[in-house]
């Protein structure tokens, strides 16, 4: 006999059904909406947050960060932006979610100037990205090859050392220019093999140009439809200019090594194989299997040379310009380096392993002046991702780390506002990222692959400059009012020349 199944049994199936698509429906539009949690600065039509950027985008966002808080979303245009201004935020993008945020935004200023973005530094995430990387830290910047270029940097900073001394007897040098020369050189050697003149080739201006757009903030990346000012602004020209420029000077060089090597002209020099060489063996299919077409082979190399150029020499001239505004610091670090360099008539590369306060002036500089990169270059997420636990944040989301306000963040610093090199003494903060506190190049896997070639190169002509010279400002000068000033691009740097006086010791 039929048991009658009591009416309200009959409604259980449609509550369970009702409570289900309430869930579903609340939950799904509680992820979408996680992301408006984040603290926000009120935004403008059509431009969002651009126009609190200002012409110092890093010192902008880190005032908006004491506002807001380390973490937060800007609109640039209508595309969502998550600036991090904390250790917790940047570890979280660059180690804990790193596979996820590992590819770059869209730029159409650095998809003119390195060749559809066949760089290292700006390619999208994938295997294109994965090879050219791979070649690039074997071949250059391992540090198996960073050791091979020892003589490269003994020879240039040597040279460097001769041409200030023959510039004292004008009382007032610019210490820039020969810092520049240097890293100029020595990396020109290495990737290029030889030296280009300034006067001969213009390279150093046209590099200085290059590196000042790479860090423009292109409004036609967040508002197509204004793509067109570019146009009356000049920067479309300016681009343009830059971007022949830069080609035909890696054109020239690119035929330099063709034509050598078919009429197998090559001497022997005791230096390590140069750059370009591998890169036309790789091309010629000698070595690898990977299809590197002509502009895949200039973005990387351009990539490699440009970079580490300016990158280097502005670290080197932060770090003179602190020195010079801090006696004290300067002197302890003249007493370590000819103290350990007692009866040698020159520093070697062997003598810096005991040099620690020569390694914490140059941390210190770096967490001050973060040149490689103040605001590190843009990540895109390439899937859904929870920030710190807890915000969602959706596919093709940029975020962008402030290396610079980490530098200064009063939570991680003491007095985080002045030069105090002894702060790194017993620390174990590192250069490439480990702790977070210090992002000098970034971390993870887009961090910089360069900070070995860059950190070889400080160490031995900072210890240099100062065994060999006592420095000075010119008459008139206070230390504390040397100009700071700085200019921005892909890299920070001063924007005023640093016009010292220097006395052989």
């Amino acid at each position: 006999m039929d048991v009658p199944c009591p009416w309200y049994s009959l409604l259980i199936p449609l509550f369970v059904f009702i409570f289900l698509l309430i869930h579903h429906c609340f939950f799904t539009t509680s992820k979408k909406q996680n992301m408006l949690l984040l603290p926000s600065p009120r935004k403008l039509p059509i431009i969002g947050n651009l126009h609190q950027l200002g012409s110092l985008p890093h010192r902008s966002l880190h005032k908006l960060s004491q506002k807001y808080g380390p973490v937060m979303l800007l609109h640039f245009g209508s595309k969502p932006v998550i600036v991090a201004s904390s250790v917790d935020a940047a570890r979280d993008i660059m180690k804990t979610h790193d596979v996820v945020w590992a590819s770059r935004p869209k730029s159409s200023i650095v998809d003119r100037l390195s060749y559809g973005s066949k760089d290292v530094g700006f390619s999208p995430f994938g295997e294109y990205w994965r090879r050219a990387k791979s070649i690039t830290v074997l071949h250059l910047l391992s540090n198996t090859r960073v050791q091979s270029y020892r003589n490269v940097r003994a020879e240039e900073t040597a040279n460097m050392i001769g041409k200030i001394r023959q510039g004292c007897d004008s009382s007032v040098i610019n210490l820039g220019e020969h810092l520049c020369s240097l890293t100029n050189n020595i990396i020109s050697r290495v990737a290029l093999g030889r030296t280009y003149d300034e006067k001969e080739s213009g390279i150093e201006h046209i590099i200085e140009q290059f590196v000042e757009l790479l860090g423009i903030f292109n409004v036609g990346d967040y508002i197509p439809r204004l793509e067109w000012v570019n146009k009356f602004t000049g920067l479309d020209a300016k681009v343009k200019k830059v971007a022949k420029e830069l080609d035909m000077f890696l054109e020239i060089v690119i035929e330099e090594h063709i034509i050598r090597k078919k009429k197998e002209e090559y001497t022997s020099t005791g230096e390590a194989k140069d750059f370009v060489d591998v890169l036309l063996e790789i091309q010629n299919g000698n070595e690898t299997d990977f299809p590197l077409q002509r502009d895949s082979l200039k973005a990387i190399l351009l990539d490699s040379f440009a970079a580490g150029t300016d990158t280097t020499f502005a670290t080197l001239d932060w770090t003179m310009a602190e020195l010079l505004r801090q006696p004290r610091a300067l002197k302890t670090l003249q007493d370590e380096v000819r103290g350990l360099a007692q009866g040698k008539s020159e520093i070697t590369e062997d003598d810096l392993k005991n040099m620690q306060y020569l390694r914490a002036v140059i941390k210190e500089s770096l967490r001050l002046h973060p040149t490689q990169e103040s605001l590190l270059v843009p990540r895109e997420s390439m899937e859904d991702v929870n920030l710190l636990g807890y915000y969602h944040i959706p596919a093709r989301t940029q975020a962008i780390i402030n290396a610079w306000a980490i530098g200064r963040d009063p939570l991680s610093w003491e007095n985080p506002e002045e030069y105090q090199p002894e702060r790194f003494l017993n620390s174990d903060a590192d250069v490439k990222g480990l702790n977070f506190k210090l992002l000098p190049f970034g971390a993870g896997r887009r961090g910089c692959p360069g900070s070995s070639f860059a950190i070889a190169v400080i160490e031995l002509a900072l210890a240099r400059l100062v065994h060999k010279f006592d420095f000075a400002l010119p008459e008139g000068i206070k230390p504390e009012d040397l100009d700071m000033t700085e200019t921005i691009g892909i890299t920070t740097r001063r924007k005023l020349p640093l016009l010292v006086v220097a006395t052989p010791c």
